[in-house]
C-alpha cells in the first residue's frame, strides 16, 4: 500500500485501511477498564505485536464516536504526548478492530520528524465493538487506549 504521501513527513502507513480472558499483559495486572480479548485471532496479533511486553494505559488518546450509524465511515483521531525526538519516539501505531473482518486494521509506521502524534482518519467497522489503539516506542514500551463503538450500520459487507 502506498504511505499516502505522507513518508516525507516521517509516516508511512500500512494495512488494509478500508479493508473489509483481560487484554494480554505480563509482567503488570491489566486495568480493570481494559477490554476483554475476545478471540484467538485478537490474542495472536497482540501476541506477534509486542510478545510478552505489558501494555498499558496512558500516553495516547483515542477519539471515537461511542455510536457509529454508518460502520462504512466511522472517524477516529488518535494523540499522544509522548516526545518525538531522536532519542525517544513513537515508531508505530497500531489500530485494532475486535469483530472486524481484518482485526489488525491499520499500521502507522513514525519517525521523530513528524513533531507529535496526531493520527486523523475513516474506518470501517463490522459490528458494534472495542476498538484498540497501541503504540509502540522506539525505547520498547506499548501504550494503549481504547474506544467501544456501537455500530448501527454493518461498514464490511
Amino acid at each position: 500500500m502506498r504511505a499516502l504521501g505522507l513518508s516525507a513527513a516521517g509516516l508511512a502507513v500500512s494495512g488494509p485501511l478500508s479493508a473489509s480472558g483481560r487484554l494480554l499483559v505480563v509482567g503488570g495486572t491489566p486495568d480493570p477498564r481494559d477490554p476483554e480479548v475476545p478471540n484467538e485471532e485478537v490474542a495472536r496479533i497482540l501476541t506477534r505485536l509486542f510478545g510478552d511486553r505489558p501494555i498499558r494505559r496512558g500516553h495516547l488518546s483515542l477519539d471515537m464516536p461511542a455510536v457509529a450509524e454508518d460502520g462504512r465511515i466511522v472517524p477516529v483521531i488518535i494523540e499522544s504526548d509522548l516526545p518525538m525526538t531522536a532519542e525517544r519516539y513513537v515508531k508505530a501505531v497500531h489500530l485494532i478492530v475486535d469483530y472486524n473482518p481484518d482485526p489488525h486494521l491499520a499500521a502507522y509506521h513514525l519517525t521523530p520528524a513528524i513533531g507529535q502524534v496526531a493520527i486523523q482518519s475513516r474506518i470501517k467497522m463490522k459490528r458494534t465493538t472495542w476498538v484498540r489503539a497501541i503504540l509502540e516506542t522506539s525505547t520498547g514500551e506499548v501504550w494503549a487506549d481504547y474506544a467501544h463503538v456501537n455500530v448501527s450500520l454493518n461498514g464490511c459487507g
